[in-house]
């Protein structure tokens, strides 16, 4: 509700102690809640967060997500809304954005005493979740992404399954992304030793156990209280590298205090106009124990996700409008040199969609590229990453397989055969987003460890039947495209 916008380096960059998590509470007196009740206009907008009142008339006309998603909690409580599907400040807000508010905001903590009595009445939406959840089976009962996403769509609220799954416009790009793998098909090879296989590889020169990564995602505390410190602590366990988002619901200093030391995480950042606080974050990453920079270039602007402004018709703080933040629409070539020369991290650039930009990518010397169209949120009818990247291997194979130059593909992955398949043309790994969230708001840190088991097996299994025992024996020609269903028939 308050910050979203100022995650640029919002907890970054800060000299505050964050220890506490928010702004002191040395108020010199209680607040009532009738009190804070007067408050709750334009002219005056007080709300309660986390025991605390804070006046936030000065931000309403700067805040991210517009004045109106502060203004529907004026007066109240907005730290949680037992009758909304997003319940307000708590899952979107990492820890220390209040701090980013002046002193003289907070008021002090509300008096208890002066609250009214809670009503104890469960909401339609909430009644839902619970039986959903109550019925859940456990992890090892998910023998596929499908079913982990089938779960998903049961068991989280409506407003973060829209958010989750919302895709740009009719959603072509979405399906498309998935689609494209079908149209590649294996040439086997048979009569080879493989029955001790390795997945292992490397990203960046950064060791994985498998093939695959988690790619950076938005508020995961929409599905799961622990949000992406579920995400760190299962790549952890399970070898992976992580992509940690900007505008993740758990600040740096959480998801740093899960990480197991040896363990390589990648920052993925937005280009803010503010060019002093972006360069203040970039000359920090290294310090605070990331290994790249990852930079997203395809969402200068929000997409048109409709599903989750459906959900906005229920629930009027959509998620989309609190995260349409202040991005750089001319953010440029120029400013990837920049970039550069403020960090000694390797850099990726995320958001490529033409076989032309991948070219230029590569000679502004950054150290890998993500083909990507944002999980089809985007722009529709963007290519999918696996056309894209079969297009890259026909135009310019010279650009794949190098040691200096990596490129990844992000979207549309729901088996192990399709990292095969993008690895055989080409691809260093591929990065996975949607299965996570999905798990996570399922069961949590053991619902992302049960989706990289998934496909540990899946990828193991396809490895043997392939004919390969190690990552490195595969090839374009293990690989064939067919633009049309293989068995139609001619006549």
């Amino acid at each position: 509700m308050i910050g979203e916008g100022m995650l640029r380096p919002m907890y970054l960059d800060s000299d505050r102690d964050m220890k506490s998590g928010e702004a002191s509470t040395s108020a010199p007196k209680y607040v009532s809640y009738q009190d804070v009740q007067k408050h709750k206009s334009k002219d005056s907008c007080w709300v309660i967060i986390e025991g605390q009142v804070y006046d936030t008339t000065p931000i309403l006309d700067t805040h991210p997500g517009g004045s109106r998603a502060i203004l529907k909690y004026a007066g109240e409580d907005a730290t949680y809304v037992a009758d909304a599907e997003l319940k307000a400040f708590k899952p979107v807000h990492p820890p220390g954005t209040l701090s980013q508010l002046p002193s003289e905001a907070h008021l002090g903590p509300v008096d208890p005493a002066t609250f009214p009595k809670e009503s104890k009445e469960l909401s339609q939406e909430e009644r839902r979740v619970m039986e959903a959840r109550a019925s859940l089976p456990p992890p090892s009962a998910a023998l596929n992404l499908h079913d982990v996403e089938e779960l998903a769509e049961k068991a989280l609220t409506t407003t973060a399954w829209a958010y989750y799954r919302s895709a740009g416009d009719d959603e072509n790009s979405y399906h498309e992304n998935v689609a494209a793998f079908k149209r590649f098909w294996f040439r086997p090879r048979v009569l080879r030793k493989v029955s001790v296989v390795s997945t292992n590889t490397t990203m960046l020169s950064f060791p994985s156990s498998l093939p695959i990564y988690i790619t950076p995602t938005a508020l995961a505390r929409l599905g799961h209280q622990d949000g992406e410190m579920n995400f760190t602590r299962a790549a952890a366990k399970e070898g992976l590298i992580q992509g940690l988002s900007q505008y993740a619901s758990c600040s740096v200093e959480e998801v740093m205090s899960v990480r197991h030391p040896d363990q390589t995480l990648i920052f993925q950042m937005y280009m803010s106009p503010d060019r002093v606080a972006a360069g203040s974050l970039l000359r920090r990453l290294e310090g605070l124990g990331f290994k790249a920079l990852m930079l997203t270039v395809d969402a200068i602007v929000a997409g048109n996700r409709e599903l989750d402004q459906r959900a906005k018709a229920d629930n009027t703080s959509a998620v989309r409008h609190r995260l349409n933040v202040a991005l750089d629409a001319d953010v440029c070539w120029e400013d990837v040199a920049w970039i550069k020369s403020l960090t000694k991290l390797p850099v990726v650039i995320k958001g490529i969609q033409s076989v032309e930009d991948a070219i230029i990518a590569y000679e502004h010397g950054v150290q890998g590229i993500v083909l990507s169209n944002h999980g089809g949120r985007q722009l529709d009818f963007s290519p999918s990453p696996m056309t894209l990247l079969y297009e890259l291997s026909q135009a310019r194979s010279d650009l794949l397989w190098r040691r200096d130059f990596e490129v990844f593909v992000d979207g549309g992955v729901t088996r192990g055969t399709d990292v095969l398949k993008a690895l055989c043309l080409g691809a260093r790994a591929v990065g996975m987003g949607r299965p996570f969230l999905y798990a996570n708001g399922v069961w949590g840190e053991e619902g992302c460890r049960r989706v990289v088991q998934i496909m540990r097996e899946e990828i193991e299994r396809a490895m043997r039947l392939l004919g390969v025992s190690n990552l490195n024996q595969l090839s374009p020609s293990m690989v064939r495209y067919i633009d049309r269903e293989p068995m139609a028939s001619r006549l």
